[in-house]
């Protein structure tokens, strides 16, 4: 599987699960969302989804991918993102309050045969 797989593996579960997909790696800037998309909650949210896979824990968990660098750099994509007010393709970003999320995707573990999928929310605490 790749990065992208993973993307819309996430991107589809979300839908299902009642979130609108506003977009899919969104460049803002020199910076790229994975997953923007609306969480109807209660309360509805704007939610940057950060998409991780990692095909064996050989170096670690996936969420140790996540440093401050790519902290900082999702931070900003996403709130530059609701600054700018539009996606590129000029489509308006919804005037909600905005959370970041973590969803990391694994291998299946033996002998199940489903990936392993966990969703992390507000993961900048913002």
């Amino acid at each position: 599987m790749s990065g992208d797989a993973a993307e819309a593996l996430v991107a589809t579960r979300l839908s299902r699960g009642g979130w609108t997909i506003l977009g899919t790696n969104v460049r803002v800037g020199r910076g790229e969302l994975d997953i923007v998309a609306v969480d109807p909650g209660p309360p509805a949210e704007l939610v940057i989804v950060e998409v991780r896979w990692r095909g064996s824990r050989a170096f670690g968990l996936p969420e140790e991918s996540v440093d401050w660098r790519k902290r900082r750099r999702l931070r900003e994509a996403g709130f530059g993102l609701v600054e700018i007010g539009s996606f590129p393709d000029g489509r308006t970003v919804p005037r909600l309050g905005v959370r970041f999320d973590l969803v990391l995707v694994e291998p299946a573990a033996a002998p199940d045969p489903e990936l392993r999928i966990r969703h992390h929310r507000n993961v900048l605490g913002s």
